[in-house]
């Protein structure tokens, strides 16, 4: 398969793209996409290619994809060039520090691989879809899926939404081999434990819902979360070190989200009743033992558990209530721009 013309400049433009916050999604996600579909041949194009009102659109997993059939083109079946057009549209649609835990989270496929003499473990079983035509005046999507990712980026009139955003780590610690000790979400562990361990007497009993967890994330793979039973602690009950620590632990999740997009993120959160948000814990209180913690506010929940393995196997998803899939943002574009 050739290589498309534009590749060329796109590849320019990426290196100033990581630069420039401005480039991220007005327009030049857009025109990488475009590169991906023109680069496909027929066969690749009827997995890649979809309308943006296909229901696909709302499906997703985590689990291995020999457990779970994906939609989409998997990496194993592009090219370099496409394997590097997929690689930019993840570059821009996420930060540095979001970039890298998704190829650190890729890479563990190899450690599975080893550790279970499992064939059907392959870092190159990542699906991509594209729903619409991006850059039109119309909203467009595209998507990010296989075993512990599932990224889900909509753009509409130039915003993004982000949700679901499911990450994992099978192991949570790499106990022996070249990655030994690596720890891919060891932030969005430590920063709740140090948020746990802080809480005093009553506080930590209010925390503290459930002696057992879960064994995986409670909101599982709905196309749309509704909000959880209010476990917890609520943020009034805090102190101010306290709001700041679980401030902290949400800016973890931001954080995978390029600078601009999570600043704006928080910015709205910070408008809503943050009286409204709780923080839940179930299960063991020391690491290494299954755990599981919540945070669910007005407009958001983030789900973080580490059950299975004997507390070695982390789940992390973050839900918007109105705005998976772009839903908010979808209604706002429809309500505000005429249509034929």
């Amino acid at each position: 398969m050739k290589t498309h013309p534009k590749f060329y400049l796109s590849a320019m433009l990426l290196a100033f793209a990581i630069f420039t916050s401005s480039f991220r999604f007005h327009g030049f996600s857009a025109e990488i996409a475009s590169l991906l579909l023109e680069s496909a041949n027929d066969e690749q194009k009827a997995k890649l290619a979809m309308a943006f009102d296909d229901t696909k659109r709302f499906d997703w997993a985590y689990v291995p994809p020999y457990q779970v059939a994906r939609n989409g083109l998997p990496l194993k079946e592009m090219d370099d060039n496409q394997k590097d057009l997929v690689s930019q549209l993840l570059t821009i649609s996420l930060s540095e520090a979001g970039y890298s835990k998704v190829k650190m989270i890729m890479s563990l496929e190899e450690v599975l691989a080893e550790l279970e003499g499992n064939l059907g473990r392959d870092p190159e079983m990542y699906f991509v879809s594209i729903f619409g035509k991006p850059g039109s005046n119309e909203p467009w999507a595209w998507q990010f899926d296989g075993h512990h990712l599932s990224l889900h980026f909509t753009v509409v009139n130039g915003e993004v939404s982000y949700t679901p955003r499911f990450l994992g780590s099978n192991p949570g610690e790499v106990k022996s081999g070249p990655k030994k000790g690596l720890r891919v979400l060891n932030r969005e562990e430590d920063l709740a434990f140090d948020l746990l361990n802080s809480l005093q007497g009553a506080q930590k009993q209010e925390a503290i819902f459930s002696g057992s967890t879960f064994n995986d994330i409670v909101s599982k793979t709905v196309a749309q979360v509704k909000p959880l039973d209010r476990a917890g602690i609520a943020y009034r009950q805090l102190t101010d070190q306290q709001k700041k620590m679980l401030w902290a632990i949400v800016d973890e999740y931001l954080a995978v989200m390029p600078e601009k997009e999570a600043s704006l993120r928080k910015g709205s959160m910070e408008k809503e009743d943050v009286d409204l948000i709780m923080f839940g814990w179930a299960g063991s209180d020391k690491p290494g033992s299954p755990h599981y913690y919540r945070i669910q506010g007005p407009s958001f929940l983030i789900e973080f558990d580490n059950s299975q393995g004997n507390g070695n196997h982390i789940h992390t998803v973050w839900r918007d209530f109105d705005g998976d899939f772009g839903r908010d943002l979808i209604r706002e574009h429809y309500a505000t721009t005429k249509h034929e």
